[in-house]
């Protein structure tokens, strides 16, 4: 783990950035500290420099102190804060161009989480839909597979519990603060995610939900997956842009036949590469696995 003072630096940063938060952490990451970014040790690539340089200038070491004392306060929350800069940042995240500057991490984050899969979909579900989700997540969990969805009421909350009850791992990727839990009806099921798995946020402690958030959020869980199932969404959904999210990462995606029959913009995303229509969750493994295999013999070759 980083120290605290890179810690405080990083969170600096990012508060005073005028710009989006990835291009503030692949800068810090390029200068492998934001001390360094800080004290105008490290320029980085030409855009941002100066914007980082009016931040330098407005950053006191009052205010790094008051993010020294923030982190240590989460501390004894049972909260973790994993920066850019710790080794032990998610591997599947740190690989996309739009990844966050920081984790706040309720739980705990383990290695096996790199094989996880998201299972989204649309609050609004249909009874037929929740039985998939259901189905879909406890299969994965039973299969060694961590399941990542949202927290939200509908699909999110069925893939949930279901991983739950399957005594599988399942981790919540949050559109609030680590401090907020959003809805309020899903409080008792954020603590049992974190009893037994994660929750994670890429927001300020005591972020509300906002219009802008959720989009951010789903950035997150289609960059900590290695695929994206979506169950069912309508158009406008943030499931169908995690969809589109997850081509752009370059991770697989899911989608449900029901979902592809029913929705247009799935049968447009049905025939990109990377994307497969699934009828069961050893649609799903079967890609997986062969994928892995693929990987393992590019390293071995």
């Amino acid at each position: 783990m980083t120290e605290r003072r890179e810690q405080a630096a990083v969170l600096a940063l990012v508060a005073h950035s005028r710009t989006e938060w990835y291009k503030t952490a692949a800068l810090i990451e390029e200068a492998r500290s934001a001390v360094r970014v800080l004290e105008g040790n490290w320029t980085g690539f030409e855009p941002l420099e100066v914007q980082q340089t009016t931040a330098r200038d407005e950053i006191s070491s009052a205010e790094l102190e008051r993010y020294v004392e923030l982190v240590e306060s989460l501390e004894h929350e049972g909260v973790r804060l994993l920066t850019i800069l710790d080794e032990d940042y998610p591997r599947n995240l740190r690989e996309v161009y739009n990844r966050p500057p920081f984790l706040f991490v309720r739980g705990e984050l383990v290695p096996d989480d790199e094989h996880a899969v998201a299972v989204v979909g649309t609050r609004r579900a249909s009874p037929e839909g929740l039985r998939k989700a259901r189905s879909l997540a406890s299969q994965l969990a039973e299969r060694g597979v961590t399941v990542l969805s949202g927290l939200a009421v509908g699909i999110d909350a069925a893939a949930h519990s279901a991983t739950l009850e399957a005594r599988g791992r399942t981790v919540a990727v949050m559109g609030t603060g680590i401090r907020r839990i959003y809805p309020a009806q899903n409080s008792e099921l954020a603590a049992e995610i974190a009893r037994t798995g994660a929750l994670v946020s890429q927001f300020w402690p005591d972020a509300p939900p906002t219009k802008y958030s959720f989009p951010m959020r789903n950035v997150v869980m289609s960059g900590m997956a290695i695929g994206t199932v979506v169950v069912e969404a309508s158009n406008t959904s943030g499931a169908r842009m995690q969809a589109r999210l997850a081509l752009e990462h370059g991770k697989r995606l899911f989608l449900v036949e029901t979902l592809v029959l029913r929705e247009s913009w799935a049968r447009r995303y049905a025939e990109y590469p990377g994307t497969t229509v699934v009828e069961s969750v050893d649609d799903v493994v079967d890609v997986l696995t062969a994928t892995s295999r693929q990987v393992e013999q590019l390293t071995l070759g």
